[in-house]
């Protein structure tokens, strides 16, 4: 590969040029769909292992968890090896939908301990906008020697600590501004947000093709809710998926990024957490 490891975005382009020295990984999965290999197996980017998001990158929880609570260590490491990574592989993660789920891959397998997970910006529909191959049916390859042994709470925080996050740094709610405010809330059982949060939706961040806005944009709307770098940052959204993309969008301008896994699913059912609506 031309670039550095660590960096978080790789182009159609670029993926063309190095599909035969990269790992693949295909990312298909939606909230409240279950199709996501069966749109693999009808077409994907050659050489592309499919991997169950809902089933590998969490696990059932209770509901003080979130939706979508982490796996354990140990199920994650056999995940990856399962999907056949090896030991100093270059991982490309791509999704069909605004890279949320390649952006949750990548967000826990870097934080495993993996040095070099890149996201396909644009994902699947890039692909196929730019008259990528695609090939159909499964790719079946041999069990992947990569370790993963960064602890479970690596680049996490949990709900007591959410709760005083904002006296010392910044807590970002990444969900629409009507969920945000406590004027919408479709899931889960409280509407609001944690007190002294503040709301940079993620679709700010994002084209509206689903790709990446330019690093100086991403940037630019970082500041604009004092998430400078000066100070800790940390994320939120719904259950977890969302904030990972946000700790991507931290990446690409070389901001750190910490999430909550359990994000407003843990905190809206959690008893006595307080809650807060409106703008501030």
């Amino acid at each position: 590969m031309t670039r550095a490891p660590g960096t978080p975005l790789i182009t159609v382009d670029e993926l063309r040029e190095h599909l035969d020295a990269v790992h693949v990984l295909d990312a298909r999965w939606q909230l409240g769909r279950s199709d996501g290999q069966e749109q693999y197996l009808a077409g994907h980017i050659p050489g592309a292992v499919f991997i169950d998001v809902e089933g590998d990158l969490s696990r059932h929880g209770e509901p003080h968890e979130g939706r979508h609570p982490l796996p354990a260590d140990a199920a994650l490491a056999a995940a990856a090896q399962r999907w056949g990574i090896d030991e100093g592989d270059t991982v490309v993660v791509y999704d069909d939908h605004r890279m949320l789920a390649a952006s949750r891959t990548w967000w826990a397998l870097r934080r495993a301990g993996l040095t070099d997970v890149r996201v396909l910006d644009g994902g699947w529909p890039a692909w196929l906008a730019a008259g990528g191959a695609t090939e159909t049916g499964d790719v079946v390859v041999a069990p992947g020697d990569v370790r993963l042994e960064h602890p479970a709470d690596h680049g996490t925080i949990d709900t007591r600590s959410v709760a005083s996050w904002p006296d010392a740094g910044v807590l970002i709610d990444v969900r629409v501004a009507e969920r945000y405010r406590g004027e919408t809330e479709p899931i889960d059982p409280i509407a609001g947000h944690v007190p002294g949060a503040k709301n940079l939706p993620i679709g700010n961040l994002l084209t509206g093709d689903g790709r990446f806005l330019p690093a100086s944009d991403i940037a630019d709307a970082f500041d604009a809710v004092g998430a400078t770098g000066a100070v800790p940052i940390a994320s939120y959204c719904g259950s977890g998926i969302t904030a990972a993309q946000f700790a991507l969008a931290g990446a690409i301008i070389g901001r750190d990024v910490t999430v909550y896994p359990g994000s407003w699913s843990a905190w809206s059912n959690t008893p006595g957490a307080p809650v807060a609506t409106g703008d501030a």
